[in-house]
């Protein structure tokens, strides 16, 4: 078996910082790469320890351990326990590195219940799928030969306009509507429309939906992440960050933030729409958990000339459909669909006419009423079980956000509902790399199980909570 080789002559290295803006763990990184790039570090050259970089460019051990993750995830670096970090590669790996999605492990040979993604229940959609299939499949004709149209999508759009009516939104019409395969599909097509530039800033909430993240890197964009507290984004951070990135978009939560299941009140919405208009900031709203029926004005009713509002269908009728939708700022709908045009062409026809049927027919808004109730029913065995605890939830919202009690660390909580039965979803996942997450778990409302397993479940991590670790046998 060969083995690496490793060049230990490198250890001085000392990057000039002053030519890179921004932060200094993000200038740390750039450094990085651009001496690894230019052939300074070659392969299997180790670095400064973290201690001893830190020490000679007056840094603390924790920027620059930031940075060298950053590199580390992109494979340029390597950790070896016991010997320090080396370079691994010239040049960054090709494509993603982490899974956006995970797969479930409820039930079958696993016996896991799997409490990390929200799913939706069976309320009746295989029956209104199946009715809907059979009708386009009697409605067949040579239109199913070519590429879908911008323009047969219109009715739909039309359709989102109705789907919609229960927010306040502002002035909107189909003209406002761009379609997409998906909400993250959704905001890697904004992305497209609003980035320019070799280094783009996005900035996100420090704890926030991972995909909002994981596009702007795909987008070659440098993330930055706002602190939050009670209400949301704290607007003094994000002027701050404004003032010192030059940022072009801002990505947030304002009505179901994931994890937190926050919803920010009107004068702080207020607040962020003024800093985004005076920075002249795109807004990226996500409303894929929004609950029914909000009578708070979106962020899109606020700034109607720069925010994307993105929806989905994945969290109340299906997310096997991979639909989504935009309502893009006032003016730029023909932008957003040529986006689209440019990533897909357009909609699938089997996803836009089965969508335009459920939606037309009056099948979609029903489905969604039962799933609401569903959730609702048990997001009250959550709290009936958990709420004795630090638990934060919001009717209607398929998750709650626990933070963990004296003794009990993410990590070794997450590992040990594992055992027991459960998966969960530390709070450090929805961080960004080096970010500070809070010592807390998301646990998701489970629609595809039984009640009673569901419950069952839930009863094993309040047994957990009860007995931290210093209080178990060894």
């Amino acid at each position: 078996m060969s083995r690496q080789r490793y060049i230990v002559t490198d250890t001085t290295w000392q990057p000039d910082l002053t030519q890179f803006p921004g932060p200094k763990y993000l200038a740390l990184s750039r450094a990085l790469r651009d001496a690894i790039r230019a052939g300074e570090m070659p392969p299997g050259s180790q670095l400064p320890t973290v201690r001893d970089l830190a020490w000679r460019l007056g840094l603390t051990p924790g920027t620059v351990a930031r940075a060298y993750q950053l590199a580390t995830q992109e494979g340029l670096l390597a950790a070896t326990v016991g010997r320090g970090t080396f370079v691994a590669a010239q040049a960054p790996r090709l494509g993603p590195t982490q899974p956006l999605y995970q797969e479930r492990l409820t039930g079958g040979a696993t016996g896991l219940v799997d409490l990390r993604p929200p799913q939706v229940p069976e309320v009746g959609q295989a029956a209104a799928f199946r009715a809907a299939l059979t009708g386009m499949a009697a409605d067949l004709d040579d239109r199913w030969l070519d590429y879908t149209s911008q323009r047969a999508e219109a009715p739909l759009r039309e359709e989102i306009v109705t789907w919609m009516g229960d927010r306040l939104l502002g002035q909107i019409g189909p003209d406002d509507v761009m379609l997409t395969n998906g909400g993250q599909n959704a905001i890697s097509l904004v992305l497209d429309c609003c980035l320019r530039g070799d280094r783009p800033v996005v900035l996100t909430e420090d704890l926030a939906y991972p995909g909002f993240r994981y596009a702007a890197r795909a987008a070659r964009a440098d993330v930055v992440g706002l602190d939050l507290d009670a209400e949301g984004l704290i607007p003094e951070a994000l002027e701050a960050a404004c003032r010192r990135h030059g940022a072009q978009v801002l990505c947030l939560t304002v009505e179901a933030q994931n994890p937190t299941t926050g919803r920010m009140p009107v004068a702080r919405r207020l607040q962020i729409a003024e800093i985004a208009r005076r920075y002249d900031l795109q807004v990226i709203e996500d409303d894929c958990y929004s609950i029914s029926e909000s009578r708070l004005p979106s962020l899109r009713a606020l700034a109607p000339e720069r925010v994307w509002h993105v929806g989905s269908l994945s969290k109340t009728i299906s997310a096997a459909l991979r639909f989504g939708y935009v309502l893009c700022p006032a003016g730029m709908g023909e932008a957003g669909r040529l986006a689209a045009q440019h990533g897909f062409f357009a909609l699938s026809r089997p996803v836009m006419e089965l969508c335009l049927r459920l939606m037309s027919s009056g099948e979609a808004a029903a489905i969604r009423a039962r799933v609401q109730a569903e959730f609702s029913a048990r997001l009250e065995m959550l709290v009936n079980r958990l709420g004795g605890f630090d638990l934060r939830w919001q009717p209607g919202v398929p998750f709650g956000f626990l933070h963990l009690p004296q003794g009990w660390r993410a990590s070794t909580f997450t590992r040990m509902a594992e055992t027991a039965g459960v998966l969960v979803r530390p709070a450090d996942e929805y961080a960004l790399i080096g970010g500070r997450a809070p010592n807390a778990v998301r646990i998701a409302v489970a629609g595809g199980l039984p009640r009673p397993e569901f419950d069952a479940a839930l009863e094993k991590l309040a047994l957990l909570l009860r007995r931290p670790p210093g209080e178990m046998a060894v």
